[in-house]
């Protein structure tokens, strides 16, 4: 194994006197991955705008406010793109934060990169690795100290992951992000990664673990509730690995695993769990959906449209989370939804409605054009009544007049959809032909198959766009009369991962047919014996159901408030958040009951978190709420002890988690029987079962007691009358 060269900056841990090595990141630019064309193929992901400036500048807003001081930018396809782009933007004029570029036209992987930044001996110490559309405000601070004071005792703790808790979809084994769930087990005590996988079979319905795992380990904890931040702290030996073994190409699946299978070398990988702070890699259309919307919804703050202003414009914050830039022509009119961004100099028509959408710079939008859930790029082009959903609509596109995108639908830049020509669902459009493929491995974006193209465009920036649009081809079977590009036909295997991937909702059929596969494989699998997704296993200690039904218990309600705020900040329809209820509710083995008591706290401490400055308008709060999500609370309370587990839960809610409700328990109790969601017979239940119990228990029955003498009279008044 080789040694990794040191820089004489360096210098031994022996000495007393300690020589200042500036924290180095390598940022990569290439996402070798064939995941966002049609796009790539014109431009590199890192240089795609993510609501108001190119995903790079995300990452290197971060990396500067993190401490790194400088930063090694790893650039193949496209990379004079890359280059000219850092060039001309501030970034090479940083006090204190240099970026230098490198690179290699020959690279087809991230262990291609690794290995030619360590031939250039630019990395003198421990350093962070990640990939140009890394989006995070985490502070490094504390993961670089345990990597630091680890590797002190251990020389062969060479990297620290950054890992989160992460909501895995159940119905379809999936992150909000668009990723694959992943299962790690990790020592609870050290902190060290035991195993890692995240191309887990799941038609088996079982997960396999070596014996000499569990045996060498005297405890870990098995976990499907973490995402890879895909933010690494490493040590300089993981160079040189990368140059001693060249079948390493994958970060993950080749050196991670090759390292955690290695008992020879013993080099080991911790982690780091962040819990406040945010970060995620956009792999996928759907994760770069979800990132957007993130970042829109202030998650990621400081990196938000209106403190991230490059260049000489500047974006304003308005109510109802609308991001509007300078120099906006809008119809009085027009209607711009909540959540959403406008960019400089855009025009928009009359009676047009934009709802939870992104328009970049320069476009002009006509009127009566409906757009909801779709991100416009840049001088794009929308003439009268055209309608859009849940679409990506890249540079210079143009949609003639009645055009119309259905959900999730790409189209490349430059592209002319005729006149109310209507693209088909999850199609990709280009001006340029589908590349023949010629390697499956999704990971090798850049083959002998595309190197041509991506040479033409490489050659000159400024033409590529213009040559690309003088391209000479019949496209009128293809985009309608007058439209220009061609629509991809899907590869095999294609349509089934297209709904996975793309920024549009996925469809309530798709959900159904999950969640009916899960409920099948569960039939065949459950028997009484399963883990917690998150918990601790130790000898002797399968067996313990009640420790097991605890764990279960607290990570499914903390599921089910997640999911609930999803849908809150995403506009989930009702039936989407009732379906992914009930997987939820499949995969823990729960009942209806659960799933109400669930959903009732998820919603009162949403209300309760919204703000108010009197009980009138906490009251309030909480009407509006269980208005809008009545249906589907009242679908998990169909009978008695569902209505009785809310009462149970809102009592609960007001003695420990949320005291303020306390004092409006009867009022807020009433109303819910106003409105049908808590029965008269479910009422005086809870009362009855209370007769028993001790003083300090029925301080709430007290509290409704006028409230429930009324509804025992209530229908002898009726009898007179």
């Amino acid at each position: 194994m080789g040694a990794p060269k040191k820089s004489s900056a360096r210098v031994s841990e022996d000495h007393d006197e300690l020589v200042r090595v500036p924290l180095q990141a390598i940022l990569i630019a290439d996402s070798f991955t064939t995941k966002f064309r049609p796009i790539t193929l014109e431009r590199p992901k890192v240089l795609l705008p993510l609501v108001n400036a190119p995903m790079i500048n995300y990452t290197l807003t971060w990396l500067e406010s993190a401490g790194v001081e400088e930063v090694f930018v790893f650039c193949c396809a496209h990379s004079k793109q890359v280059i000219n782009y850092l060039e001309k933007s501030e970034w090479f004029n940083q006090p204190n934060f240099t970026v230098t570029t490198i690179e290699s036209q020959n690279s087809v992987s991230a262990g291609d990169a690794l290995r030619v930044i360590y031939e250039r001996n630019v990395i003198h110490g421990d350093f962070v690795l990640v990939s140009g559309d890394t989006v995070s405000n985490m502070s490094l601070t504390q993961a670089l100290l345990e990597h630091k004071e680890r590797k002190k005792k251990d020389s062969n703790a060479v990297m620290t992951m950054v890992i989160k808790r992460s909501k895995t979809n159940p119905a379809i084994h999936q992150s909000r992000l668009g990723t694959d769930e992943i299962f790690m087990a990790i020592d609870p005590d050290t902190k060290q990664l035991l195993y890692y996988e995240d191309k887990a079979d799941y038609s088996k319905g079982t997960l396999h673990l070596e014996n000499s795992l569990l045996a060498d380990n005297p405890s870990l904890s098995l976990h499907h509730d973490k995402q890879d931040c895909y933010i690494d702290i490493c040590s300089p030996e993981v160079l040189s690995l990368f140059t001693d073994n060249f079948d390493y190409q994958h970060l993950r699946r080749h050196f991670v695993k090759g390292l955690l299978v290695d008992d020879i070398m013993g080099y080991k990988i911790f982690v780091h769990e962040i819990c406040s702070d945010y970060a995620a890699r956009i792999d996928n259309f759907r994760s770069y959906d979800t990132v957007s919307k993130d970042i829109i919804h202030r998650w990621t703050y400081p990196l938000v449209p209106d403190v991230m202003n490059f260049g000489n414009t500047t974006t304003k914050l308005e109510r109802q989370g609308i991001y509007r830039a300078s120099e906006i022509s809008q119809s009085q009119s027009a209607v711009v939804g909540p959540f959403s961004v406008i960019g400089f100099g855009t025009k928009i028509g009359n009676n047009t409605k934009i709802l939870n959408s992104v328009v970049g710079e320069g476009c002009k939008i006509g009127s009566n054009v409906h757009i909801e859930g779709c991100y416009i790029w840049d001088n794009v082009t929308i003439e009268d009544g055209c309608k859009l959903r849940y679409g990506i609509v890249c540079d210079g596109v143009t949609m003639k007049s009645g055009s119309a995108l259905e959900p999730g639908v790409v189209l490349s830049f430059k592209v002319v959809v005729g006149k109310e020509f209507v693209v088909p669902t999850y199609s990709q459009v280009s001006l340029l032909q589908q590349p023949i493929e010629e390697d499956s491995d999704e990971e090798l974006e850049y083959a002998d198959s595309t190197s041509a193209i991506t040479s033409t465009l490489d050659k000159s920036d400024g033409e590529s766009d213009s040559e690309l649009s003088d391209t000479h081809f019949n496209p009128a079977s293809e985009l309608g009369f007058g439209g220009v590009g061609y629509i991809w036909p899907k590869c095999e295997g294609g349509h089934e991962e297209e709904w996975r991937h793309s920024v549009a909702p996925i469809t309530e059929d798709k959900i159904l047919e999950a969640v009916k596969a899960l409920e099948d494989e569960l039939e065949l699998i459950l028997d009484g014996n399963t883990l917690p997704p998150s918990g601790e296993l130790k000898p002797n200690s399968i067996d313990s159901d009640e420790d097991d039904n605890d764990d279960l218990r607290d990570d499914f309600d903390k599921e089910v408030e997640e999911t609930f705020l999803r849908a809150v900040h995403e506009n989930i329809q009702e039936n989407h958040l009732t379906l992914e209820v009930n997987s939820l509710k499949l995969s823990y083995n729960k009942i209806a009951a659960d799933c109400a008591g669930a959903l009732f706290y998820a919603m009162m401490k949403y209300a309760v978190d919204m703000p108010h400055s009197s009980a009138e308008r906490l009251t309030q709060n909480v009407q509006a709420v269980l208005a809008k999500w009545k249906k589907v609370l009242t679908s998990y309370l169909n009978d008695m002890d569902e209505q009785i587990e809310v009462i149970l839960k809102f009592e609960e809610m007001c003695l420990e988690s949320a005291k303020e409700y306390a004092p409006l328990f009867a009022q807020i109790l009433h109303y819910m029987y106003n409105e049908d969601i808590i029965e008269e017979d479910a009422i005086l239940s809870w009362e009855d079962e209370k007769k028993e119990a001790d003083e300090s228990d029925k301080v709430f029955v007290k509290q409704a007691q006028t409230f429930i003498q009324w509804l025992k009279e209530a229908p002898e008044e009726d009898e007179e009358e």
